[in-house]
């Protein structure tokens, strides 16, 4: 039976834009679930959804973000039965470096194309085509999400 618990987290869609212009994204390994994903992560009480993908974002991948859109949610039943929603935005890294902290044993920067064919789970290759889509269209307004001005 289903609980009736909803489980609030929160997370990120990290990119960065490579010299040559094109677009990679940042998926995190974890070893327990033996899955590549994005960070995110379980609000902690009196967290905002916006700072609780900051924090888990850093926390699992070492890098300083900065948030940019909101990206379609995510949902799934969680390992106990509970409805788990997650949120999540494009995400741009100010500091840091990209690697491996907490229960993330892996960290692998990828083009789109590449992060599509590791993602463990359907739920994530939807969020990168919603992503890929969010990017396409900032791209054609002239800008590049995430760019150094």
């Amino acid at each position: 039976m289903r609980s009736t618990t909803i489980v609030h987290a929160a997370g990120g869609v990290i990119s960065r834009q490579r010299r040559n212009g094109r677009i990679e994204v940042l998926l995190i390994h974890r070893p327990q679930r033996r899955d590549w994903t994005f960070p995110k992560g379980k609000l902690e009480r009196g967290e905002t959804h916006e700072e609780c993908a900051l924090r888990e974002v850093e926390e699992e991948t070492g890098l300083m973000c900065a948030l940019g859109l909101e990206l379609p949610s995510t949902s799934h039943t969680d390992g106990k039965g509970r409805l788990k929603l997650v949120r999540y935005w494009m995400m741009y890294p100010t500091s840091g470096v990209a690697g491996p902290r907490n229960e993330v044993d892996a960290v692998q920067w990828l083009s789109i194309e590449q992060a599509a064919g590791i993602l463990t789970y359907p739920r994530d290759c939807e969020l990168l085509a919603s992503f890929a889509t969010f990017q396409g269209r900032i791209a054609g307004q002239g800008r590049i999400a995430g760019a150094a001005s």
